[in-house]
This record gives structure tokens, C-alpha cells and sequence, in this order.
């Protein structure tokens, strides 16, 4: 699935017009984005929570030459599955 369809399933839903139902998506992920972006997490309850992981600098290698490279620091986001959207999936 994926934005398009999302939308037109919220639409239907909710008997919204596809833009009020677009509003609404954006209007949710932006306020994910804005929590995770400041480092909070996102706790939506049954269906999982969205996180910040910090990753520690490293040394890697280029597959192709073998050289040692560095990987800077990095946040990445993490999310994690809550019990209901679990139970769904394993049905």
C-alpha cells in the first residue's frame, strides 16, 4: 500500500473527500516527524512506537578495494511493533 491508497482508504472510512483525508495523513506525520526529529518517541498504543537509535562512529571497509573508510555517527529511527499490530500480522 502506499500514500495514495492509504489516503483513499481514510477517505472512504471516514466518508471524507481524498484532500481533508490527505490533510489529516500529512497532519499525522508531520507530527511524528517533528517528535522523533527532536528525539522523543512515539508511543501509539496496539500499533507500535516510533524511536531514535544512536549509531556510533565505525570503520568499515570499501568492498571493492578493500581501503578502510569512516562511517560517521548517525540517528536512526527505529520502530517497534506493538502487541496489537502483531497479533494482526500472525493471524
Amino acid at each position: 500500500m502506499n500514500k495514495m491508497e492509504l489516503v483513499e482508504h481514510v477517505a472512504s472510512e471516514l466518508d471524507l473527500s481524498k484532500a481533508k483525508a490527505q490533510e489529516a495523513l500529512d497532519a499525522v506525520l508531520d507530527g511524528i516527524t517533528m517528535a522523533v526529529k527532536k528525539g522523543d518517541e512515539v508511543r501509539l498504543v496496539g500499533f507500535g512506537t516510533f524511536s531514535v537509535k544512536k549509531r556510533a562512529a565505525s570503520t568499515g571497509r570499501n568492498p571493492s578495494t578493500g581501503a578502510e573508510i569512516q562511517i560517521p555517527a548517525s540517528n536512526n529511527v527505529r520502530f517497534k511493533p506493538g502487541a496489537a499490530l502483531k497479533d494482526a500480522v500472525n493471524k
